[in-house]
């Protein structure tokens, strides 16, 4: 009997990886209930490459558990990870980025732009509620790491501000 539910629920934990695949997904959680005090939850998830606003490219799913092997010689570097920098202002909620208060108004911010503290970078929207996103200090702008319209999960690095 523990075979066959050992079995089920390896099937069911795959069935639920390939739903994570086929619809794009970055997590899911499920708890799955055998009686009163049995119940199996399980959570799959799997990293995204978030690709940089100045250089639009389709992120890919990260599937490779294992780095890959480089030929002798040669160096290898790890990808800087915005949301390491010093600079990097993270997103305080998960919502919708947006970059100027209303359609075909000029964007809050810029590449190389001077700000103050305080000042708005741009708007979270998050439940119908728009939140303007202060600058933590005064800087320059470095980079945008984010598109107007576009989805921002909590703690993701939105500007570098050095």
């Amino acid at each position: 009997m523990t075979k066959n539910k050992h079995d089920a629920d390896v099937a069911f934990i795959e069935a639920l990886a390939k739903l994570l695949r086929d619809n794009d997904l970055t997590e899911l959680q499920v708890k799955r209930a055998y009686g009163e005090d049995d119940s199996l939850n399980v959570r799959v998830s799997r990293a995204t490459q978030v690709a940089p606003a100045s250089a639009p490219q389709a992120a890919a799913p990260q599937t490779s558990v294992a780095p890959s092997a480089a030929p002798a010689g040669s160096a290898i570097t790890a990808p800087e990870d915005p949301a390491d920098h010093p600079g990097a202002v993270t997103s305080p909620m998960v919502g919708t980025v947006y970059m100027q208060a209303e359609p075909g108004a000029p964007a809050f911010i810029s590449v190389g732009q001077q700000i103050a503290e305080g000042d708005t970078l741009l708007i979270v929207e998050a439940m119908k509620t728009m939140n303007h996103i202060p600058a933590p200090r005064s800087g320059t702008i470095k980079r945008i790491l984010v598109e107007d319209g576009a989805p921002v999960e909590y703690g993701a690095p939105l500007v570098i501000l050095e």
